[in-house]
């Protein structure tokens, strides 16, 4: 449970500023293309001042995705297993460009400003993958390194429950 915990965590906090930077730069960008100057240390300064203030916003926003993406990716593993890696990052993926399109189609706003281009919603979903695939790296890492030394999961166990025979083995 604790691994689970901090498995989330992770990739929420891994979502939020990898998101948060790219959409910073991508903003920065903007304005570097109207031909004015934006130097290394603007955009830094810009982007240690939008964590900060994306955080309030935001962080909340992606945790909620990232909670009903994961659940249902979990729920996704147990029948792919073997797909849990891939699963687990199309689900931060999906999580991030869901929430952005859900509030421009029932809020009518656009919550960050780099997601009114394809490429800024794909940097996004990027930032949603990263978090995904941090997701299964903490989630899943004893599980790998059980497969790597030859052993197994218990019969019926996922990737995601673990390798334990008391986790989710189902009778003989």
């Amino acid at each position: 449970m604790l691994k689970t915990l901090a498995a989330y965590a992770g990739a929420v906090v891994g979502t939020f500023l990898l998101g948060s930077i790219l959409a910073t730069q991508f903003i920065l960008g903007n304005v570097a293309d109207m031909g004015l100057d934006v130097s290394l240390g603007v955009r830094l300064q810009a982007t240690l001042h939008d964590i900060g203030g994306l955080a309030v916003t935001y962080l909340p926003l992606i945790a909620i995705a990232f909670l009903i993406a994961l659940l249902v990716a979990t729920g996704l593993v147990k029948v792919f297993p073997a797909r849990a890696q891939g699963l687990y990052l199309l689900a931060g993926a999906a999580a991030l460009v869901t929430l952005h399109l859900t509030m421009k189609a029932l809020l009518g706003l656009t919550g960050i400003a780099a997601t009114r281009t394809a490429a800024g919603l794909l940097s996004q979903a990027l930032a949603g993958g990263f978090g995904g695939y941090i997701y299964y790296r903490i989630r899943c890492s004893g599980v790998a390194a059980a497969n790597a030394e030859g052993s197994t999961p218990a019969e019926g166990s996922t990737p995601a429950e673990g390798s334990t025979p008391a986790e989710g083995s189902t009778p003989g």
